[in-house]
Protein backbone atom coordinates (compact mmCIF):
# COMPACT_ATOMS: atom_id res chain seq x y z
CA UNK A 1 0.00 0.00 0.00
CA UNK A 2 0.97 3.29 -0.88
CA UNK A 3 1.48 5.99 1.84
CA UNK A 4 -0.27 8.83 1.28
CA UNK A 5 0.47 12.71 2.10
CA UNK A 6 -2.25 12.25 4.75
CA UNK A 7 0.09 9.88 6.67
CA UNK A 8 2.65 12.58 7.24
CA UNK A 9 2.36 14.98 10.53
CA UNK A 10 2.79 18.63 9.90
CA UNK A 11 6.61 19.49 9.49
CA UNK A 12 8.23 21.75 12.14
CA UNK A 13 11.35 23.16 10.19
CA UNK A 14 13.56 26.59 11.60
CA UNK A 15 13.97 28.90 9.24
CA UNK A 16 17.62 29.19 9.20
CA UNK A 17 17.73 25.09 8.92
CA UNK A 18 20.38 24.86 5.80
CA UNK A 19 17.84 21.99 4.04
CA UNK A 20 14.36 24.16 5.23
CA UNK A 21 13.56 25.17 1.81
CA UNK A 22 14.22 21.33 0.57
CA UNK A 23 11.86 19.45 3.78
CA UNK A 24 9.22 22.41 3.18
CA UNK A 25 9.16 22.05 -1.12
CA UNK A 26 9.81 17.97 -0.62
CA UNK A 27 6.47 18.28 1.30
CA UNK A 28 4.59 20.18 -0.48
CA UNK A 29 5.48 18.48 -3.85
CA UNK A 30 3.72 15.50 -2.18
CA UNK A 31 0.50 17.88 -1.56
CA UNK A 32 0.41 18.79 -5.35
CA UNK A 33 0.77 15.05 -6.53
CA UNK A 34 -3.07 15.63 -5.39
CA UNK A 35 -3.39 18.09 -8.17
CA UNK A 36 -5.17 15.95 -11.24
CA UNK A 37 -8.66 16.31 -12.62
CA UNK A 38 -8.64 19.60 -13.45
CA UNK A 39 -7.66 20.92 -10.09
CA UNK A 40 -5.94 24.05 -10.31
CA UNK A 41 -3.40 25.54 -7.35
CA UNK A 42 -4.34 28.49 -5.29
CA UNK A 43 -1.91 30.54 -3.08
CA UNK A 44 -3.54 33.13 -0.58
CA UNK A 45 -1.17 35.12 1.64
CA UNK A 46 -2.50 36.09 4.02
CA UNK A 47 -2.00 39.33 6.20
CA UNK A 48 -1.52 43.43 6.24
CA UNK A 49 1.60 45.67 5.30
CA UNK A 50 0.59 47.43 8.19
CA UNK A 51 2.30 45.49 11.45
CA UNK A 52 5.69 44.32 10.70
CA UNK A 53 4.02 40.90 12.44
CA UNK A 54 1.66 40.35 10.07
CA UNK A 55 3.09 41.48 6.85
CA UNK A 56 4.39 37.68 6.32
CA UNK A 57 1.86 36.89 4.07
CA UNK A 58 2.09 39.68 1.96
CA UNK A 59 6.10 39.77 1.56
CA UNK A 60 5.60 36.12 0.47
CA UNK A 61 3.13 36.93 -1.85
CA UNK A 62 5.32 39.20 -3.54
CA UNK A 63 8.01 37.45 -3.93
CA UNK A 64 6.07 34.87 -5.67
CA UNK A 65 4.05 37.60 -7.99
CA UNK A 66 7.84 38.32 -9.45
CA UNK A 67 8.17 34.67 -11.14
CA UNK A 68 6.41 35.84 -14.23
CA UNK A 69 4.77 32.81 -15.57
CA UNK A 70 3.22 30.82 -12.62
CA UNK A 71 0.77 28.02 -12.68
CA UNK A 72 -0.67 28.75 -9.90
CA UNK A 73 -3.36 31.99 -9.20
CA UNK A 74 -1.84 34.03 -6.47
CA UNK A 75 -4.18 36.44 -3.65
CA UNK A 76 -2.17 38.48 -1.08
CA UNK A 77 0.61 40.61 -1.90
CA UNK A 78 1.85 44.06 -0.54
CA UNK A 79 0.19 46.04 -3.12
CA UNK A 80 -3.09 44.16 -2.83
CA UNK A 81 -2.94 42.56 0.72
CA UNK A 82 -5.63 39.97 1.89
CA UNK A 83 -7.09 40.78 5.50
CA UNK A 84 -9.65 40.19 8.14
CA UNK A 85 -11.30 43.26 6.32
CA UNK A 86 -11.72 41.37 2.58
CA UNK A 87 -11.03 37.93 3.43
CA UNK A 88 -14.29 36.53 2.67
CA UNK A 89 -14.91 38.76 -0.08
CA UNK A 90 -11.70 37.94 -1.88
CA UNK A 91 -12.22 34.33 -0.96
CA UNK A 92 -16.01 34.48 -2.62
CA UNK A 93 -13.65 35.91 -5.44
CA UNK A 94 -11.31 32.98 -5.30
CA UNK A 95 -13.73 30.02 -6.26
CA UNK A 96 -15.58 32.20 -8.83
CA UNK A 97 -12.57 32.21 -10.56
CA UNK A 98 -11.36 29.00 -10.06
CA UNK A 99 -13.33 26.13 -10.20
CA UNK A 100 -11.60 23.42 -8.67
CA UNK A 101 -9.44 25.23 -6.41
CA UNK A 102 -6.25 23.54 -4.25
CA UNK A 103 -5.37 26.38 -1.72
CA UNK A 104 -2.31 26.92 0.22
CA UNK A 105 -2.89 29.20 2.88
CA UNK A 106 -0.09 31.35 4.23
CA UNK A 107 0.03 33.15 7.52
CA UNK A 108 2.37 34.87 9.97
CA UNK A 109 1.04 33.61 13.72
CA UNK A 110 2.59 33.99 17.51
CA UNK A 111 4.27 31.20 19.61
CA UNK A 112 5.91 30.17 22.37
CA UNK A 113 9.57 31.96 22.34
CA UNK A 114 11.04 28.21 21.21
CA UNK A 115 9.23 28.08 18.57
CA UNK A 116 9.65 31.55 16.70
CA UNK A 117 11.76 31.16 13.65
CA UNK A 118 10.14 28.01 13.11
CA UNK A 119 8.04 27.49 9.82
CA UNK A 120 4.92 24.66 10.14
CA UNK A 121 3.50 23.05 7.10
CA UNK A 122 0.45 21.07 7.52
CA UNK A 123 -2.87 19.63 5.96
CA UNK A 124 -5.96 21.13 6.71
CA UNK A 125 -6.79 24.95 6.79
CA UNK A 126 -4.71 28.05 8.43
CA UNK A 127 -7.08 29.86 10.97
CA UNK A 128 -6.23 33.53 10.45
CA UNK A 129 -6.88 35.77 13.27
CA UNK A 130 -6.50 33.55 15.79
CA UNK A 131 -3.00 35.11 17.02
CA UNK A 132 -5.12 38.23 17.60
CA UNK A 133 -8.37 36.13 19.21
CA UNK A 134 -10.34 36.87 15.91
CA UNK A 135 -12.38 34.07 14.34
CA UNK A 136 -12.20 34.67 10.75
CA UNK A 137 -13.03 32.39 7.71
CA UNK A 138 -10.29 29.48 7.43
CA UNK A 139 -8.29 28.66 4.59
CA UNK A 140 -6.49 26.35 2.75
CA UNK A 141 -6.62 22.26 1.83
CA UNK A 142 -2.89 23.19 3.45
CA UNK A 143 -1.31 25.75 5.32
CA UNK A 144 2.11 27.23 5.92
CA UNK A 145 2.60 29.29 9.30
CA UNK A 146 5.77 30.98 10.27
CA UNK A 147 6.36 32.03 13.99
CA UNK A 148 6.80 35.30 13.89
CA UNK A 149 7.06 36.29 17.95
CA UNK A 150 5.88 35.35 20.97
CA UNK A 151 2.06 35.33 21.79
CA UNK A 152 -0.07 35.13 24.97
CA UNK A 153 0.34 39.03 25.88
CA UNK A 154 -0.87 42.16 24.22
CA UNK A 155 -0.58 40.44 20.81
CA UNK A 156 -1.01 43.67 18.94
CA UNK A 157 1.59 45.27 20.54
CA UNK A 158 3.92 42.15 19.90
CA UNK A 159 3.15 41.91 15.92
CA UNK A 160 3.62 45.80 15.90
CA UNK A 161 7.88 45.06 17.33
CA UNK A 162 8.69 42.12 15.37
CA UNK A 163 11.57 41.89 13.66
CA UNK A 164 11.39 43.06 10.45
CA UNK A 165 14.52 40.45 9.17
CA UNK A 166 13.30 37.43 10.80
CA UNK A 167 9.93 38.06 8.75
CA UNK A 168 11.63 38.70 5.60
CA UNK A 169 13.91 35.98 5.63
CA UNK A 170 10.45 33.06 6.34
CA UNK A 171 8.54 34.53 3.87
CA UNK A 172 11.43 34.70 1.00
CA UNK A 173 11.89 31.19 2.28
CA UNK A 174 7.88 29.97 1.67
CA UNK A 175 8.18 31.56 -1.73
CA UNK A 176 11.27 29.64 -2.64
CA UNK A 177 10.17 26.34 -1.53
CA UNK A 178 6.92 27.03 -3.18
CA UNK A 179 8.35 28.14 -6.35
CA UNK A 180 10.48 25.11 -5.85
CA UNK A 181 7.76 22.42 -5.44
CA UNK A 182 5.63 23.99 -8.09
CA UNK A 183 8.32 23.61 -10.64
CA UNK A 184 8.72 20.15 -9.65
CA UNK A 185 5.94 18.69 -9.40
CA UNK A 186 3.17 20.94 -11.67
CA UNK A 187 2.89 20.67 -15.29
CA UNK A 188 3.23 24.18 -17.04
Amino acid sequence: MLSSPTDKPPLKVPYTDPSACLQISARLARYFSQLRDGRRLAIVCLGTDRSTGDSLGPLAGTALSKHGSRPFHLYGTLEEPVHARNLDETLVRLHREIERPYIVGIDACLGKSSSVGNILLGEGPIHPGAGVNKQLTPVGDVHLSAVVNVGGFMEYHVLQSTRLHIVMGMAELIADSLMSAVQSSLPR
